[in-house]
């Protein structure tokens, strides 16, 4: 087979990590928790029947969308190369013939799919004796990008390690191939966890504190700790939540037009470390709350399987999905007061209830307005194109509310105790109504990023409005009266 013609040597890839930029067992997996939860006790018995056998049976009770998947323009195009010049092209992997097949019927690009059945794991010396077997020793050019690979490689007539890893690519060497070609994998580093982590959305973390301010309990050390304890907690948790649930979106934000580029979705980060980070973050975020009065851990748990919740099946249940998300920045401020033992009024609540619940609203009409202009449906929520006005309208009068209680709490008893110039929170409440309708403004005109806390914290205005809000409430407790 040595001397075969070169323009007749098939070029072998691989598809986990090479092909495309993730694991099909990783990603079968989370898509089992996802759609079948109640299978996964089963998971230790079907792993005593081998990992080939594991691997069908997961892949039987799944279905990979193919054109979702996030492919490797190198390899493509090498692929496209060997077509234009008549060789034939294998996929060759360890995955499950059902998902391979799926993915090569889709890509019309393949000659031959060479993969795992039920008995053999198709993967390291198995696949390499299979190769082998089919081509002859050096009969075959082969593409990879892991350990598992190299005896592969080895084996092939022109070798191609896609990977960045100094100690595989050392691995890959040392075997003294002369025809070893060494591809850069452009991996995410710090920048990209800190994208996975979400550090820009802990603000909405700084909602603990808000108990603490309102009650004008800030010099106190003890309590100003705790909050900052809370802060660390509740951010930890947050970010494994959003470990969970990007990893469960997968196939929704790989077709979304800005989600997609997500370090999970867009295969900057292995879906591997996500699942093992996630657990992680929450067991770190649990340590911290140990720290604190018991009460904040109830909180920080409730809020942990509401998210949890969420993000297996309340997101897809219309009004459900804005709701609970405005439950959950109400959540943390009731983690505040749980771990400074400040009682929260009912004041507040209320506020930011209906505040939130209009953020919320803005949040899914963006998405939703979105979604309509391109003609796409909203991938992994209930909404229809028709449901347009009705969120608009319920965003609006839920912020047109929040504004109401603003101004009623102005007037109420307990003002007079907490302040000693009332009279500066009258500023407060036309403010606010400016803020919040320039928020609907902006986000009817397709100006609101769909988040509309980060817009936010990047609108000059809005943090012109909130440092004057903040402002009158400190002249307010200052008790400063130029009249």
């Amino acid at each position: 087979m040595a001397d075969v013609d070169a323009e007749t040597i098939p070029l072998c890839v691989d598809l986990d990590g090479t092909l495309v930029r993730t694991d099909m067992l990783h990603e079968a997996l989370l898509l089992l928790a996802k759609s079948s939860p109640r299978s996964l006790p089963a998971l230790p018995a079907w792993l005593l029947r081998g990992k080939a056998g594991f691997k069908h049976l997961v892949a039987e009770r799944v279905t990979i969308d193919p054109a979702a998947l996030p492919y490797r323009a190198t390899v493509l195009d090498m692929i496209a190369e060997a077509r234009a010049a008549g060789r034939p092209v294998v996929l060759a992997t360890a995955a499950p013939t059902r998902i391979a097949t799926a993915i090569a019927d889709h890509l019309g690009l393949f000659d031959e799919v060479v993969s795992s059945d039920r008995e053999t794991n198709l993967s390291a010396d198995a696949k390499a004796r299979a190769l082998v077997q089919r081509y002859g020793e050096r009969g075959f050019d082969y593409v990879g990008n892991d350990h598992a690979d190299l005896p592969v490689l080895a084996r092939a007539r022109r070798a191609f390690l896609i990977s960045s890893s100094g100690r595989l690519r050392r691995a890959a060497l040392a075997r003294g191939h002369d025809a070893l070609t060494l591809l850069d994998d452009p991996r995410g580093g710090i920048r990209t966890w800190r994208k996975a982590l979400r550090v820009h959305q802990w603000l909405k973390n700084l909602l603990v504190f808000v108990p603490i301010f309102a009650a004008h309990e800030a010099s106190d050390s003890a309590r100003l700790g705790a909050a900052i304890v809370a802060f660390l907690s509740f951010s930890l948790c947050a970010s494994s939540v959003y470990f969970l649930n990007d990893l469960l979106d997968l196939s929704s934000d790989r077709v979304h037009h800005r989600k997609k580029e997500r370090p999970f979705a867009s295969g900057a980060s292995p879906v591997a470390a996500g699942i093992v980070a996630a657990p992680l973050l929450l067991a770190a975020s649990l340590g911290l709350a140990l720290l604190l009065p018991r009460a904040f851990l109830g909180v920080l748990l409730l809020y942990c399987g509401l998210t949890s919740a969420y993000s297996f099946y309340l997101k897809r249940q219309v009004v459900v999905d804005v709701m609970l998300l405005a439950s959950l920045y109400t959540i943390r401020i009731i983690a505040g007061s749980a771990a400074t033992l400040i009682r929260p009024s009912f004041w507040l609540l209320a506020l930011s209830m209906f505040t939130f619940l209009c953020l919320a609203m803005v949040k899914r009409y963006s998405e939703l307005r979105v979604a309509v202009g391109s003609g796409q449906p909203l991938a992994g929520r209930g909404y229809m194109p028709a449901d347009l006005p009705v969120v608009l309208a319920l965003g609006v009068s839920s912020g047109m509310v929040s504004v109401l209680i603003l101004a009623m709490y102005t007037q109420a008893a307990i003002v007079p105790e907490m302040y000693s110039a009332p009279e500066w929170l009258w500023l407060a409440p036309p403010l606010m109504l400016y803020w919040i309708t320039r928020l609907w403004m902006k986000a009817q005109r397709g100006e609101v990023d769909e988040d509309p806390v980060v817009f936010a914290m990047r609108d000059w205005q809005s943090l012109v409005i909130l440092v004057l809000m903040g402002g009158a409430f400190a002249l307010a407790a200052s008790g400063w009266q130029p009249w």
